[in-house]
């Protein structure tokens, strides 16, 4: 069944709520009939497994955006790749965008497979201290189209929380698909046990982009998730040659920053439009690495050094 936390939208009345798959809302839910009968009030025992499995992971940093487009696996990776430069940490990046993975492709590791074990899947390796997961990593090629309903979509995400051999980690990030649908509320309901950090929202500067990243925004505060803060991705395009700035996508409305200021939420930064990021991802190499002194990469460093801190911080308290 779709897994659907309580109060999951303003017309749900919550699968353990009295009236569950009996009010007029609930007409055409593809879950009525389970609501109805009680059974979705059953805790998924998943979760506590899950949670024993998640106790081995220090922080969990969940990466969402309400559009797509906005570059939000490429923050994922290069927000990995960053941490993963301290050789005493321990990372691991989670594609959970089911239907679309690319993160494979981004992290250079196109064409690899997970191996079965004992101790349950092994996760590719980008670098000795960073682990990657994808279901990229199971279909036969990069061109199959992964066509499934929203049960199994969760049945997948739930295998790679449990089932995979993660070992200790500092930190787990997790990239996801955009929207507020299937994959998110499964992520957030199956780590529900595990104290998840927050979540870094992207965004580009336009009010097109803007307008759906509120509604993540609300999806967070509905779900209890903790907002790290936000990001604006593609934030002016700098000339490589000139160093000269200049606006691809006008904050018409302020961009993330006045919407930040409404929303008394931390911006984090700004991370200029550079074609040399697509380049590096095309070509599953580290931007971090190839163009160290870029103003993108600057900005990516001090975005990272604004997430540890926050963990930091949260885990001291």
């Amino acid at each position: 069944m779709d897994e659907v936390p309580d109060n999951a939208n303003e017309h749900c009345p919550g699968t353990s709520s009295e009236k569950a798959g009996k009010v007029s809302s609930c007409q055409g839910c593809p879950n009525q009939s389970i609501c109805a009968s009680g059974a979705a009030k059953l805790p998924d025992p998943a979760i506590a497994e899950i949670g024993l499995k998640m106790a081995t992971v220090k922080h969990k940093i969940l990466v969402l955006s309400g559009k797509g487009g906005v570059g939000k696996s490429t923050f994922s990776a290069h927000l990995a790749h960053a941490l993963a430069e301290d050789s005493t940490k321990e990372i691991a990046l989670l594609d959970i965008d089911i239907c679309g993975p690319s993160l494979p492709r981004i992290m250079g590791l196109e064409g690899e497979q997970v191996h079965q074990s004992g101790s349950g899947w092994s996760p590719v390796y980008a670098d000795e201290n960073l682990a990657v997961m994808s279901i990229g990593f199971l279909l036969g090629s990069p061109d199959d189209a992964v066509i499934w309903r929203g049960p199994k979509k969760n049945g997948m995400i739930k295998q790679f929380l449990r089932d995979v051999d993660w070992g200790e980690l500092d930190y787990l990030v997790v990239d996801t698909p955009p929207g507020t649908s299937d994959e998110h509320l499964s992520i957030v309901q199956y780590l529900s046990a595990t104290n998840v950090d927050g979540a870094v929202i992207i965004t580009t500067p336009q009010e097109v982009a803007l307008q759906d990243v509120r509604k993540e925004i609300r999806f967070c505060e509905k779900v209890k998730l903790p907002i790290i803060g936000v990001v604006e991705n593609m934030s002016g395009f700098v000339c490589p040659k000139c160093k000269n700035t200049s606006q691809i996508f006008p904050p018409t409305s302020g961009g993330a920053e006045r919407m930040c200021r409404d929303l008394n939420l931390p911006l984090l930064g700004r991370v200029p439009l550079d074609p040399r990021i697509a380049r590096s991802c095309d070509e599953g190499k580290s931007f971090l690495e190839e163009v160290p002194d870029s103003p993108a990469a600057r900005a990516y460093r001090e975005i990272v050094q604004g997430v540890q801190n926050y963990c930091l911080d949260r885990a001291a308290r």
